[in-house]
């Protein structure tokens, strides 16, 4: 008797009656038997397919095979994963830098920071219910890994090998997973980048939208993500999406419109900060020689007399206390210190352009060393560095003011304590794994080096340069250049801007391995 069949009862598996064709007649050869996949299986009715069940079986295995195909990946996520969990265990809660008091006084006292915008801020009071800054490390942290993944998830049409080395910088770099475990502004900035720029491929014109919107926060979390929306704008224009282009601008200007606004009505100035004159003002110092600008008398007490070789620093002459900004009367964001500052900037580039450009140029090639010098000055150095003893309470008035609210975020004390042997493993960690300044230039010089080598490949290479057919490299690769010159144009070099930049450039890279030519449909 089969199973499933009623005892007493003919087997409709057997039974000629229950047959929707009759079998063959007695005598004639023996038909051949049904393969056992396709029988019915123990309590299920005839003709029923094979059990769901029988699919969740197929479902782990499926899986395991997926994921062998991305072992090698898995396993640096994994690795990045440990050194960020050493980073919890070694420094808790969190390590502090002199902007994130600045950044805690704004979530107790919602209004815009004259400095720096505050999306970072609103980010912090979110999590504000929790009550605690391990757990906004902790947040970080999980952003980092996440940029790694959509480094990763992003360089799809690259070998495999090529994607899983473009995430590797943002997911092994000590120097990443250090600023991750900072309470400043840089990784969440890089985040929305990142995921703006995965984004970029898309056909759909509602995740055009989801650009924008990251883009705004981008730019309301630090101001060097505005000349990002003009380069996204652009790479549509490049694809022929027009209205598309429009959709991304209005988007990403919603926001921060909205923002400008809540900035007006609490200064009555136009703009999203109230610093960007004196940050340029910062950056001429440099080079600026009143002799040769000759400035009108209102400007000439901004001068410095000391030959620019002899001069500090650029951030010198926002913070310090005998700057010729510093010593103006009222405080120095002001908004008539602010344009003071700002016409002094303009004059001295208009007057010493050459000069400015080198400038510039030196700054940025503080990007690009072997090595790791210290700059601006050891203090700001030291904060980049996993400390082997804790931090001094701020000394700054404003940064004891941003400390009394971060016991109130906290509920409780705000002291880093370094543990060990988890810090003492980062330590050793961080003096030996780091992508070299250098190795970024050659990261970045890889996507136009091969365009060129395929450009000189031959004609069925050059038939595929259209505009229509733009590398999918470019946005990423464009992107990584304007993060890293900006900063150098605008204000000035320092290690944690760089970093952002890092895991585009990688992404540009490994989309350039091999040709990436688009259709004509722009997908």
């Amino acid at each position: 008797m089969r199973a499933g069949s009623v005892p007493g009862e003919p087997d409709p598996a057997t039974d000629r009656r229950h047959q929707p064709h009759a079998g063959p007649a007695p005598g004639d050869p023996e038909p051949a038997r049904t393969d056992r996949r396709h029988r019915p299986q123990a309590g299920s009715a005839p003709g029923e397919p094979e059990p769901a069940r029988s699919g969740l079986r197929r479902l782990p295995r499926e899986w395991a095979r997926r994921l062998r195909g991305h072992r090698w990946f898995l396993a640096v996520l994994a690795l990045g994963t440990a050194l960020r969990v050493l980073a919890m265990l070694g420094y808790r809660p969190a390590l502090w830098f002199p902007d994130s008091y600045t950044y805690i006084v704004t979530v107790f006292r919602p209004r815009p920071d004259l400095v720096r915008p505050a999306g970072y801020s609103i980010f912090l009071k979110l999590l504000e219910p929790l009550h605690s800054f391990l757990a906004v490390a902790a947040v970080q942290h999980l952003l980092g890994l996440a940029t790694g993944v959509l480094v990763y998830r992003a360089a799809r049409r690259a070998p495999r090998w090529a994607a899983t080395l473009a995430a590797v910088p943002v997911l092994l770099d000590a120097y990443q997973v250090e600023l991750e475990h900072l309470l400043v502004s840089d990784t969440l900035f890089m985040f929305l980048v990142v995921a703006a720029v995965a984004l970029s491929t898309t056909r759909r014109p509602a995740t055009v939208v989801a650009i924008g919107l990251l883009l705004a926060a981008a730019t309301l979390t630090r101001t060097v993500g505005q000349p990002l929306i003009v380069v996204l704008a652009a790479w549509f224009v490049l694809r022929r999406r027009i209205r598309w282009t429009g959709l991304l601008v209005a988007a990403a200007l919603v926001p921060i419109v909205a923002y400008a606004a809540w900035f007006h009505a609490t200064y009555q100035r136009v703009g999203l900060v109230g610093a960007n004159g004196v940050f340029l003002y910062a950056r001429t110092m440099s080079f600026a020689d009143c002799a040769r600008m000759d400035p009108p008398p209102d400007l000439r007490v901004l001068c410095d007399p000391r030959p620019p070789d002899r001069r500090p620093p650029s951030q010198e002459y926002i913070w310090a206390e005998d700057s010729p900004l510093v010593l103006l009367p009222g405080i120095t964001f002001s908004k008539a210190n602010d344009d003071l500052a700002g016409r002094f900037a303009m004059l001295a580039i208009r007057r010493q352009p050459l000069d400015y450009a080198a400038s510039v140029l030196a700054e940025l090639g503080r990007t690009f060393r072997w090595d790791r010098p210290v700059y601006p000055d050891a203090e700001i150095y030291g904060y980049y560095q996993f400390p082997a003893a804790p931090p001094e309470p701020p000394g700054r008035y404003p940064a004891q003011v941003g400390a009394e609210y971060a016991k109130l975020y906290e509920q409780g004390a705000i002291g880093t304590e370094i543990v060990e042997p988890y810090s003492g493993w980062l330590r050793a960690y961080q003096s030996m794994v780091r992508l070299p300044g250098l190795a970024l230039l050659g990261v970045l010089l890889v996507p136009p080096v091969a365009a060129a080598l395929r450009r000189r490949g031959g004609p069925r290479a050059a038939a595929t340069a259209t505009p229509a057919a733009a590398p999918a490299w470019l946005v990423p690769w464009s992107t990584a250049v304007v993060l890293l010159i900006t900063p150098a144009a605008a204000a000035e070099f320092d290690y944690r801007y760089v970093l952002p930049a890092v895991p585009l450039a990688c992404l540009a890279a490994a989309l350039s391995i091999r040709p990436d030519v688009r259709r004509q449909s722009g997908s």
